[in-house]
């Protein structure tokens, strides 16, 4: 019943006879189809609590994703609700106007982490305009099994680890699944397997602005890089993302060097193999072993929708922590929300791992102006690995290439 018939029928009936609700659909955008069914489960849960609100779900291929949504808000259309990303890429989306205002909308944001928050805020006004819904966590994932079959364990030292790809190398089984030729997974090595020999003091510093990328402590990350070179798959330069990843549910592979991210998919592909999580090792003994940290992206309403308010009851639902339990739950991710509890061991564990961390840096400090910091880093790995290029070499093109905005580095 549209809202003109309805308001010709309530004023023939008169005022006294009440008329059921209209119901409102939403749209929801997000990068995600394979989380399609999870999805059509959350929001079947804030209908049954919000009956006049449908909420319709539609999923995007990622790498085009930011293109459709920003063609369409641009405009004028798009979806009433979005995924949004964090950092860079959520600052082209809010920074146009295309994105609703938080402020005072959402009050459970008060007591989400400030780093999380932060990262759906825009920079320049400090408003909010997302509430954030996951962390990721970069590390090293291995296959149990194949740990348990030669005798390993978790390293705690640098030598341990390279002695256990060793191993893994001797008795045929690949040690890292990763290869180089997906630009990105070349950061993903370099803060997986390199932040421990990084290690805090370079990055307090580095934030102090007393350090740029060519500290030796960044440095001797990028050399360590250099020394799984064996025991990466033959052919690694020319391997891809998908084939890397999987080389590892198929067995072939022992380690992973990848992102909280991966798990469920994991799971899903290799239900049978029992996987565990690790942060490299630093090269000393006793020296803390830290993980890379990352808020993944937000959720977010059309600042033009027609439904703000049924927009805004869905954004402060996802803020509470009855959905955070359900998305971690369901999706295998470590939400933000407070109070969560994680019912999934490795879960649980990778949330323990975060409390020795250090920010992923290139995403959560450089990729808001060109050249970004994570497409230098990713370039520069590339070539060091094909042997094109020096870890020096990388650290001062990593760092002249930054200095071209960022005031620190041109003292």
């Amino acid at each position: 019943m549209s809202k003109l018939i309805r308001a010709m029928v309530f004023g023939l009936l008169g005022a006294s006879i009440a008329l059921p609700a209209l119901a409102e659909d939403l749209t929801f955008w997000n990068w995600r189809p394979e989380d399609t069914a999870a999805y059509q489960k959350f929001f079947a849960d804030f209908h049954a609590q919000n009956p006049d609100i449908n909420i319709k779900f539609q999923g995007y291929e990622p790498s085009s994703y930011a293109t459709v949504l920003s063609t369409a808000l641009s405009g004028g259309q798009g979806p009433d609700l979005m995924m949004v990303r964090a950092y860079g890429a959520f600052e082209a989306m809010a920074a146009p106007g295309y994105l609703m205002d938080l402020t005072g909308k959402v009050p459970a944001l008060e007591n989400f982490p400030k780093t999380a928050v932060a990262a759906e805020t825009l920079r320049s006004d400090g408003k909010v305009y997302a509430v954030p819904y996951a962390s990721q966590t970069i590390f090293v994932m291995y296959n149990k099994d194949v740990f348990d079959k030669f005798g390993l364990s978790e390293p705690k030292t640098w030598d341990e680890l390279l002695a256990d790809a060793k191993t893994l190398k001797d008795n045929g089984i690949i040690p890292f699944a990763n290869g180089t030729a997906t630009a990105w997974q070349n950061e993903t090595l370099t803060f997986g397997l390199g932040s421990s020999i990084m290690g805090k003091g370079f990055y307090d510093d580095f934030m102090a602005g007393k350090a740029t990328f060519e500290d030796p402590r960044f440095v001797e990350a990028l050399k360590s890089l250099t020394e799984v070179k064996d025991y990466l798959p033959d052919g690694f330069t020319g391997l891809d993302y998908p084939s890397s990843q999987q080389l590892f549910t198929s067995g072939m592979a022992g380690m992973f060097v990848g992102g909280s991210f991966e798990i469920a998919g994991f799971q899903k592909a290799a239900p049978d193999m029992h996987i565990g999580v690790f942060a490299a090792p630093a090269k000393a003994a006793g020296d803390p072993a830290l993980v890379s940290v990352f808020y993944d992206g937000g959720f977010a309403a059309n600042a033009k929708t027609e439904h703000s308010a049924a927009a805004v009851k869905f954004l402060n639902w996802v803020a509470s922590k009855e959905f955070g339990q359900e998305f971690a739950n369901d999706l295998g991710n470590v939400s933000v929300v407070p109070g969560v509890e994680f019912k999934s061991p490795l879960l649980g564990e990778v949330a323990s791992l975060n409390q020795q961390s250090i920010p992923y840096m290139m995403l959560v400090y450089f990729r808001y102006q060109e050249p970004s910091g994570s497409v230098l880093l990713q370039q520069q790995v590339q070539k060091m690995m094909a042997g094109e290029t020096t870890p020096e070499e990388a650290a001062a093109e990593i760092t002249k290439g930054i200095a071209t905005y960022y005031k620190p580095f041109q003292k």
